[in-house]
C-alpha cells in the first residue's frame, strides 16, 4: 500500500486535503531500523513527529543505575513525537528503540507546524493522540505504584502470549532484560517470579519455548490487589 493511502487512514493525516497529504508525503523522511537499533537517545534534541509504517518502536526510560522501563509502545500505523517537536529546545525524556525491524516516516517541527496552524481538525486529532499517550503513561505509573511485580509480570505474559491459547507452546521472543524493562523490575526478580509461576503449574518455560498451562490462575494473579 502506498504511503499516501496509508496516511489517509490515519485520523490526523486524513483531516488534510489530498493535495496537502501529497505535500507531506514528499516531505516525509523515511528511515529503516533493525531490531534493537536506537532511533534517538535520552537527552537528544529531536524535533520530529513520526509515524510507524512497519514494525514497532518502544519509548525507553533509563536510570543512572542501568535499569530501564518501557514507558510506551508505538505500534505500526501509530504516531509519536520528540518533546522538542512541541517545546523547542527541550531534550528527549526517553530513548526510542526499534523493538522489531521497523520503518518510520518522520517530519520536522518546521515542516509540520504550518499544517497544524492552518488545520484545526488536524491539531485536534493530534491533541487526542497526546491524551491517549498520557493515559497509557498513567497506566504504567499506576501499575508500578499499586501492582506487585508478580501481577505486572502476569499481565505482561497474558498480553504477550494468551492469544496462542492454553497449553500451546510458543517461541520465547523476549529476554529476561526485556521483560524487566516492560514491568520496571530487574532480570533477577523476573527470573525468580517465572520459576515460581512454573512451580505453581501456571506456566511451563525453557530456554526456547513458553507455554501458559493455567490461564485462569495467571489472570487471578494479574488482577490480585
Amino acid at each position: 500500500m502506498e504511503l499516501l493511502e496509508l496516511l489517509s487512514e490515519n485520523p490526523i493525516f486524513s483531516s488534510l486535503g489530498s493535495q496537502d497529504r501529497e505535500v507531506l508525503g514528499k516531505l516525509a523522511i523515511t528511515q529503516k531500523y533493525k531490531k534493537g537499533e536506537w532511533i534517538t537517545h535520552n537527552g537528544d534534541l529531536w524535533p520530529y513527529l513520526f509515524w510507524v509504517e512497519k514494525g514497532k518502536v518502544i519509548a525507553l526510560k533509563e536510570s543512572g543505575e542501568g535499569r530501564s522501563l518501557i514507558a510506551n509502545t508505538i505500534n505500526a500505523r501509530e504516531i509519536f513525537w520528540g518533546l522538542a517537536f512541541f517545546e523547542e529546545g527541550e531534550p528527549m525524556p526517553v530513548a526510542l528503540v526499534a523493538e522489531q525491524d521497523s520503518q518510520i516516516c518522520m517530519w520536522s517541527r518546521d515542516e509540520l507546524l504550518p499544517f497544524l496552524f492552518e488545520n484545526g481538525k488536524m491539531s485536534w486529532e493530534l491533541s487526542r493522540q497526546m491524551i491517549l499517550r498520557m493515559q497509557q503513561a498513567s497506566d504504567v505509573v499506576e501499575s508500578l505504584a499499586f501492582q506487585p511485580v508478580q501481577g505486572r509480570l502476569a499481565s505482561l505474559l497474558l498480553n504477550r502470549y494468551s492469544g496462542n491459547g492454553e497449553n500451546t507452546p510458543v517461541a520465547r521472543d523476549m529476554t529476561l532484560d526485556q521483560m524487566a524493562s516492560h514491568i520496571g523490575s530487574t532480570r533477577e526478580m523476573v527470573c525468580r517470579v517465572l520459576y515460581k509461576f512454573a512451580d505453581q503449574g501456571v506456566i511451563k518455560i525453557d530456554r526456547t519455548e513458553f507455554l501458559i498451562s493455567d490461564k485462569n490462575m495467571l489472570e487471578n494473579i494479574a488482577h490480585r490487589d
